[in-house]
């Protein structure tokens, strides 16, 4: 038997998918890379945006044909979007060929949702309004080597009025920090070169009375040859300890993932952020003060309701003031359930992507320009792939930026230190030292 996901989202999504495969592994399933050849097709789905739902919606009823040709192939839909009010009737009713629809919270009982298909001709439908317990005993199936991600926390509790995540996910839980300690230890021990720590806010674990700067100095702590990455902040929760810690650690990456976005003080009101442009610039000015070198990078949203013009150069401004290396940048999309949704002011669509064109115009700039400046330096770069087509080995250094060159053997999973001859856009090219 055999199976095959597709992934839509975060690397919270991609991680449980690799848990996802770890189940069907422990069910007798190998890997297929082919739809077409699958037993069971399983979507991890995302619905963060409005575009990921409708790209997932279109897959899944692109499905029909193959289902009505093999009817023995098992369907499943998982992930946030199961979880979201309202959505497994909408799925059962639009998409009745698929088999189960599981939610964020009970990812454990897949195996038992699978048995229980396999006796009726019904579509199972298990979701749970609460995570009962941390799924600490499933074995994933790893796809990210040289690189792996840990959960930390599941869930948040910070209720941005954009975002559907604490309606999805659920009331933040912190794992215990002697499993997170253990599978890092276990992690490093098989050989992974980067450890990516992961939650919704990492800044707000607390388990046992351990606080994430003490959790991050631990982890950072264990011995071994390899880099330590976490995503994502919080800037409401930014401390002082944290960037002490960074600052202790050279296996730290020098980068940070701290969302701004918005660089308007109202607009971060109406966003439920819980802090000011002037406490973000602070929280950078900190940063740059004590790891000079450190690289920030953050989200951006544009267009959310009753942004005025002003407002959004404002954004454009932080953009500048803070000096990020890159961002992740988007359009408000209007989430059901959410405070925002429901707020007069919505901005039409056409404004929205003048002002995300402006955005990502001087991101890009930006960014340019700090790849211009590593030309004649030498970075290390931890090897993470092969691109067969360009015939170049890629990764990335410490600061997230990404190197490419070519080499006569096998260096994935290697740290390698890249003399850089020319920058392109955002990727840098170099040759071995």
């Amino acid at each position: 038997m055999k199976y095959h996901i597709t992934t839509y989202g975060c690397q919270m999504n991609l991680h449980e998918s690799e848990k996802i495969a770890g189940i069907l592994k422990g069910c007798g399933y190998d890997e297929e890379s082919n739809e077409e050849e699958a037993d069971i097709i399983v979507f991890n789905t995302c619905c963060i945006r409005e575009n990921a739902e409708n790209h997932a919606f279109g897959n899944i009823g692109a499905l029909k044909k193959l289902k009505k040709r093999k009817p023995s192939l098992l369907i499943a839909l998982g992930g946030c979007m199961a979880q979201e009010a309202g959505k497994a009737e909408y799925i059962k009713r639009k998409f009745p060929f698929v088999d189960i629809v599981f939610g964020t919270h009970n990812l454990n009982e897949l195996q038992s949702l699978i048995e229980k298909k396999r006796t009726t001709k019904k579509t199972v439908v298990s979701l749970k309004e609460e995570r009962e317990e941390i799924e600490d005993g499933i074995i994933p199936v790893r796809r990210s080597y040289p690189n792996a991600w840990v959960n930390i926390t599941y869930g948040c509790n910070n209720f941005c009025t954009y975002c559907i995540v604490p309606y999805v996910r659920g009331r933040e839980k912190s794992r215990d920090p002697e499993d997170i300690l253990n599978e890092v230890k276990g992690l490093v021990k098989e050989g992974y070169k980067e450890i990516t720590l992961l939650g919704q806010n990492v800044d707000s674990y607390n388990s046992n009375g351990m606080r994430f700067p003490e959790l991050l100095d631990k982890v950072a702590s264990i011995e071994g040859n390899f880099r330590v990455a976490f995503m994502t902040s919080h800037p409401k929760d930014f401390s002082k300890g944290l960037v002490e810690v960074m600052k202790k650690h050279q296996k730290i990456c020098r980068r940070m993932h701290l969302p701004a976005q918005s660089g308007s003080d109202r607009i971060l009101s109406l966003m439920n952020r819980r802090y000011t442009r002037e406490k973000y610039l602070s929280e950078i000015a900190l940063l740059k003060q004590e790891i000079p070198d450190c690289e920030v990078t953050t989200d951006l949203i544009v267009g959310f309701p009753t942004e005025t013009e002003e407002e959004f150069e404002e954004t454009l401004s932080l953009v500048k003031e803070a000096g990020f290396s890159s961002a992740f940048t988007f359009v408000y999309s209007p989430r059901t359930g959410t405070k925002a949704a429901a707020m007069d002011g919505q901005i039409p669509e056409e404004i929205s992507k003048k002002r995300i064109m402006r955005l990502v115009e001087c991101v890009n700039n930006q960014t340019r320009e700090k790849s211009a400046k590593c030309v004649g330096q030498t970075l290390e770069i931890l090897v993470e792939d092969y691109d067969e087509k360009k015939e170049y080995y890629l990764g990335r250094d410490s600061y997230g930026r990404m190197g490419y060159f070519k080499s006569n053997r096998d260096r994935v999973g290697e740290f390698v230190k890249l003399k850089i001859t020319k920058a392109n856009g955002v990727s840098l090219y170099g040759e071995e030292q």
